[in-house]
């Protein structure tokens, strides 16, 4: 694929996980985004009917539904089943970007088989990056090689241009490091917006519940990030993340809190300079650039009122109350083994808060011990194999109540 590709007919997008709150924001995206893009694939896991509302009003070519539910589908939609099901929707011949809005480790050999059948891939997946990074930008630098060979102006010549980031910080460093060499940056600025217990005494902190934690301030998203975002165990993942799509040795990117979510991140320079992006909390506007890069198309996202905002803030981030960021950069530093690790027992520690069997500070101490268990010694840049193996032994190890240790223990 190039970025002038196929202009006599729609670009092809394959949906993976349509059902959740970013694959339903990319639908709403791509709808507008009409005639020029069409969505060809949709794939979720147990919303039959949802997937069902979504086929009828999109008509893809093909579906995929994790559950074997019967799909009542339109004329011209068929059904895509079995354990290759989302390689096959995201390597089919009519597809030319693959929006990855899932969650888990599943979500890795679909994304590396789309970068392998030359598709551009944007992702909102961490595990794609927090995992797999080392296979994954592997993958999109040696597609940008091949382009940079015939045309090095052209926006496929840059890994960034085949693994495209939808997280709105993400985005936002994408954004200020264009036109840039990597050379000239001195510092990556990840901003979080602290969650709703900034400001909370953390001795009541064994007392929040999920209810609390799902009050966002600032972001309406799915349960599993506003959690992440409560602890900052988000802003852990991203800065492991930003590492791998940007190249940028972990000492070089830097977290500070912005309760606002106006500035979505910022890249200072070595010559003193710094870049920031703005925008209102959308999540439409970093889903819109990463499918139509490096053009910019009309969003139905409103832009930042500075006015209105009338001051932005930012302090520290304080590791003391929010652990879960040291310890993801403390993984980052030990290699994919530990990153890997980290993950899945962030996904589990977060499920086991949302149905009572862990509490708020017991997240974090369950995260530092999977990478204390499993995290350390050889073989930190694990095949895909390997991390599928390592992904289910850390949920079989610490997804039953108990198994997450108390203080002291």
């Amino acid at each position: 694929m190039s970025s002038s590709s196929h202009p006599d007919r729609p670009r092809g997008v394959a949906l993976l996980g349509s059902g959740g709150s970013i694959g339903r924001q990319s639908l709403d995206v791509l709808a507008g985004l009409a005639p020029d893009w069409r969505v060809v694939a949709l794939a979720t896991g147990t919303q039959a009917a949802l997937l069902e509302a979504q086929a009828r009003e999109h008509r893809p070519a093909a579906v995929a539904l994790a559950s074997a539910r019967p799909l009542d589908l339109p004329a011209g939609t068929i059904r895509v089943s079995g354990p290759d099901a989302l390689v096959e929707l995201a390597t089919r011949d009519d597809v030319d970007l693959v929006v990855v809005a899932t969650g888990g480790v599943v979500s890795l050999r679909p994304v590396l088989a789309a970068l392998r059948a030359g598709k551009v891939v944007a992702t909102a997946n961490k595990e794609t990056l927090v995992a797999g990074g080392h296979l994954v930008m592997r993958e999109a630098h040696a597609r940008a090689a091949e382009h940079a060979a015939m045309d090095p102006r052209d926006a496929l010549a840059s890994a960034l241009g085949w693994l495209r980031p939808i997280d709105s910080e993400h985005s936002a460093i994408w954004q200020c490091l264009a036109g840039e060499e990597l050379s000239g940056v001195a510092a990556l600025v990840l901003t979080a917006s602290g969650g709703p217990f900034l400001e909370m005494p953390m001795e009541e902190f064994a007392g929040v519940t999920p209810a609390m934690a799902l009050r966002h301030p600032t972001w309406s998203m799915g349960a599993k990030i506003t959690i992440d975002s409560a602890t900052l165990a988000n802003k852990g993942l991203e800065v492991i993340e930003a590492h791998w799509l940007y190249g940028v040795a972990y000492p070089g990117i830097e977290v500070v809190v912005h309760p606002q979510s106006m500035v979505h991140s910022a890249v200072r320079f070595v010559d003193g300079s710094m870049k920031a992006q703005l925008g209102t909390p959308d999540m439409r506007l970093p889903i819109q650039y990463a499918i139509t890069y490096p053009s910019r198309r009309p969003s139905p996202a409103a832009a930042p009122d500075l006015v209105a905002a009338g001051r932005l803030d930012f302090r520290a981030p304080d590791e003391t109350r929010f652990p879960a960021l040291r310890i993801a950069r403390d993984a980052g530093l030990l290699g994919s083994r530990a990153t890997a690790a980290l993950i899945a027992a962030d996904e589990v520690a977060v499920a086991r808060f949302l149905d009572g069997s862990l509490d708020f500070p017991g997240i974090p101490r369950l995260l530092e011990a999977a990478v204390d268990r499993y995290g350390t010694g050889p073989g930190q840049a694990p095949g895909y194999d390997d991390l599928v193996a390592l992904d289910r032994e850390v949920r079989a190890a610490f997804g039953a109540p108990g198994a997450a240790p108390r203080p002291g223990a």
